[in-house]
């Protein structure tokens, strides 16, 4: 058994604003099942804080660093029994909001002070410094938060293996030289070697640089960080350390995303029985205000109205194909405000066929996935991606731009060859690649026979995290097999 720490900013159902948290609430549970002793290490923020009761939490103890005092507090995943192990400082306690964010959508001012504390913190606990009783064998970091924790870690010279995954290559964790010398990092991190980038200071870059190996969430997005369109200009470095660098297809939770037992679904559905998809489409029609019929393609996307997410495509595709009556349309998001004002607009220029949620509601994401008929993901990039998996798990064919873990996952279908088919991409980044592409998708929607068989190969695609999980203790114990203590 392999004692892990699995340092993460959000973790669901405690808090989440993207899939990290996914991530980070399916993965640790996963190795649990796998009998490994995983603890997540997790800020208290003031909302997690709140969700949990009294009861429900116990504190461990309390540290003094650099004149700062930290309360760990522990308390179980809820619904799992994995621990996890909550960070409390005065600036994550007791701050309402976005725990990146404020009101205003501008990051937090002393966002690298909090999570260097965070950093230095989680170096305690691993190295058994905490008076918690307990030493880890892996360090396993997420995305540019605890970035810095590999890095602090390599300067023990018996240490746990670390382990540093990029979920979004885009979100680097960039400062200003002040904000190293601020924190009175190392003088030797302020090298192009180590943690300055282009003049700044790049949290990523302590995993990237020092991690044991490095991990991304899907094979591809792990080939297309190594050049200078996906690289963020750190494509040079991940050659360099192509090495230990390796891509792991995320995987996602079957147990809350079951077509056969969700309880946010009028009705459940397994590959033998996808007549009652059709109720769902039927009732999401209502429910949405759109015209009630079978015939018509229903169409869909749930996700964040930003540039990343292809949206931009989308707007141009779209007021053709509704103008013909060829298709209707569902989009649950919210982001950018002229992005969300457009597809409001939509809605507005084609009543009865166009319906627009802007904000997040769970229960209607899983009523989308079920009750459309293709969900459309047309992202310029994507490291893996989530709800292209929850679509195949839905009999709900998605139609994707062939990159990253979308192109790792969706089988596209061909004239040539439809037997693997489950659902559809295009690769050139154009509205008219999308627009190509979702008139191929109605032409095989017309017949049915094909349909089905699209839908029945989609759900019988494996995209558990038995399977990741499983690559990621590999991972650890080869890296705990070679690593001195």
């Amino acid at each position: 058994m392999l004692k892990v720490l699995f340092v993460t900013s959000e973790a669901h159902p405690l808090v989440k604003t993207g899939g990290l948290a996914d991530v980070a609430g399916a993965l640790p549970r996963a190795l649990n099942k796998l009998k490994q002793d995983v603890r997540i290490l997790l800020p208290a923020y003031a909302s997690v804080l709140q969700k949990l009761d009294a009861d429900s939490v116990k504190k461990l103890i309390r540290l003094e660093i650099d004149g700062d005092t930290v309360t760990l507090w522990q308390c179980t995943l809820p619904g799992t029994r994995v621990k996890v192990i909550l960070v409390d400082i005065p600036a994550f306690s007791e701050r309402e909001g976005n725990p990146y964010l404020n009101a205003q959508g501008q990051d937090w001012p002393d966002n690298a002070q909090r999570f260097y504390r965070f950093c230095q913190v989680a170096e305690l606990i691993a190295m058994n410094q905490a008076g918690l009783k307990w030493q880890a064998d892996v360090v396993h970091c997420n995305d540019w938060q605890p970035g810095p924790l590999p890095a602090l870690l390599n300067r023990h010279a018996q240490r746990p293996a670390s382990v540093f995954t990029i979920h979004n290559l885009a979100y680097r964790g960039l400062f200003p030289w002040q904000t190293f010398s601020d924190l009175k990092m190392p003088d030797n991190w302020w090298h192009h070697q180590a943690l300055e980038f282009y003049g700044q200071l790049a949290f990523i870059k302590g995993g990237l640089v020092y991690a044991d190996a490095v991990t991304t969430v899907s094979p591809s997005y792990a080939q297309e960080i190594q050049t200078g369109e996906f690289g963020w200009g750190l494509e040079g470095l991940l050659s360099y350390r192509r090495h230990v660098l390796h891509g792991i297809l995320n995987g996602i939770d079957t147990d809350e995303w079951h077509p056969g037992r969700d309880p946010h679904l009028p009705n459940h559905y397994h590959a033998r029985s996808l007549g009652n998809k059709l109720k769902n489409k039927l009732a999401l029609q209502t429910e949405l205000g759109l015209e009630n019929t079978e015939a018509m393609p229903l169409l869909g996307f749930i996700g964040r109205l930003v540039d990343q997410k292809g949206v931009d495509l989308l707007l141009a595709a779209l007021p053709p194909l509704l103008k013909k009556g060829a298709c209707q349309f569902v989009l649950l998001g919210s982001g950018m405000t002229h992005y969300e004002a457009a597809f409001q607009q939509l809605a507005r220029d084609f009543p009865g066929q166009m319906a627009t949620v802007i904000g997040y509601n769970e229960g209607l994401a899983h009523r989308i996935e079920s009750g459309i008929d293709a969900f459309i993901m047309p992202s310029a990039f994507e490291p893996c991606g989530l709800n292209q998996l929850y679509s195949l798990r839905y009999g709900t064919p998605p139609l994707v731009h062939a990159v990253g873990g979308l192109k790792d996952s969706v089988v596209a279908w061909d004239a040539e060859s439809t037997h693997d088919a489950n659902g559809f991409a295009f690769t050139d980044y154009t509205s008219e690649a999308l627009l190509d592409a979702i008139q191929l998708l109605l032409s095989v929607y017309a017949d049915k026979a094909a349909w089905q068989q699209l839908q029945k190969n989609a759900m019988a695609a494996d995209f558990s995290w038995k399977k990741s999980a499983q690559a990621y203790l590999d991972l650890y114990q080869s890296l705990c097999a070679t690593q001195p203590h």
